[in-house]
């Protein structure tokens, strides 16, 4: 990869209608010799790897031919980088805001601690109606992985996302990685992003027992591995309650099915989570859960 100031990380899999979509609209972005954009294929079938390749000659591509899952592809782009920050967006993702670059490298400028930015997300198909928000910056728990932005120093000082979570949590295990190595997550509300994504629907979709198994067992896993000892069966038993209580009560047998599957990954994990631990203390767990908790969906304000 180029030295440039900032990259652009963009991994995809099977979506290139959507892939299209989110390059035409940052395409303005790629036209700045700052920057570099590197759109890595998980083993497409449906022509994407070619069509970029075709169309976009200054992007630069990576492909699995056989798919090795999104966590692999995050690593490999970050660990590759030779930019000075990267910027990590899904294939459904694109910038809303005017200058987000401006205000990222400003806002890296002036916090010598920020390990990372956490964007501002929009999660919808459509564009808001108002972009207008009255949110200020501040340090926050965690980010969300469709759109944020490392300082590639921070991102070398902790372990590569665990590719073994499959999908959902890696945010989270970097960001307790990050805490530990003293490092900052900030919110810039100043930088929109919109997220085509229907989150309502998701329940309906034939995916829907497999994404709840992965995101329980996540939790689960990060408990075990950064929580203080003494509240990590409380928070599991709570949150198995909750689940059962919510969803299964309610009939929603689906949901059983995902719980049983988590509980028996967590059980199969053990040994793993015991090597990877890296626990919070006590007071290091009370000045993490004084912060701001994750931004994680933006809605439209009145001014």
């Amino acid at each position: 990869m180029y030295d440039t100031t900032f990259s652009i990380l963009i991994t995809t899999k099977n979506r290139k209608a959507d892939l299209i979509f989110t390059l035409n609209k940052i395409s303005c972005l790629l036209e700045d010799a700052s920057v570099n954009c590197v759109v890595f294929d998980d083993g497409s079938v449906d022509g994407t790897y070619e069509y970029v390749i075709k169309n976009y000659p200054y992007i630069q591509v990576e492909r699995n031919a056989v798919s090795k899952g999104y966590i692999y592809c995050r690593n490999k782009m970050l660990n590759e980088t030779k930019s000075t920050y990267a910027i990590s967006l899904d294939d459904d993702a694109h910038f809303i805001s005017g200058n987000p670059l401006q205000f990222i490298h400003n806002h890296f400028e002036q916090n010598a601690n920020c390990g990372l930015i956490a964007l501002r997300i929009f999660w919808g198909l459509q564009e808001p109606s108002s972009t207008f928000s009255k949110a200020k910056s501040e340090r926050v728990q965690g980010f969300v992985g469709c759109a944020h932005v490392w300082r590639m120093e921070a991102w070398k000082s902790i372990p590569n996302y665990p590719e073994w979570f499959v999908f959902y949590g890696e945010e989270n295990f970097a960001s307790y990685q990050l805490f530990k190595k003293n490092w900052e997550v900030y919110y810039l509300p100043e930088v929109l992003v919109n997220h085509r994504v229907d989150v309502k629907s998701r329940k309906n979709n034939t995916d829907y027992s497999t994404r709840l198994r992965r995101s329980l067992r996540s939790g689960w896993y990060l408990y075990i591995m950064f929580y203080p000892w003494m509240l990590v069966p409380r928070k599991i038993a709570y949150s198995l309650w909750m689940q059962i209580k919510v969803k299964v009560m309610k009939g929603d047998f689906k949901a059983m099915l995902a719980i049983m599957l988590a509980m028996g990954d967590l059980l199969i994990n053990l040994p793993r989570l015991f090597y990877n631990a890296y626990r919070l203390n006590t007071a290091e767990f009370k000045a993490y859960t004084k912060l701001a908790e994750t931004k994680l969906y933006w809605t439209p304000e009145e001014t």
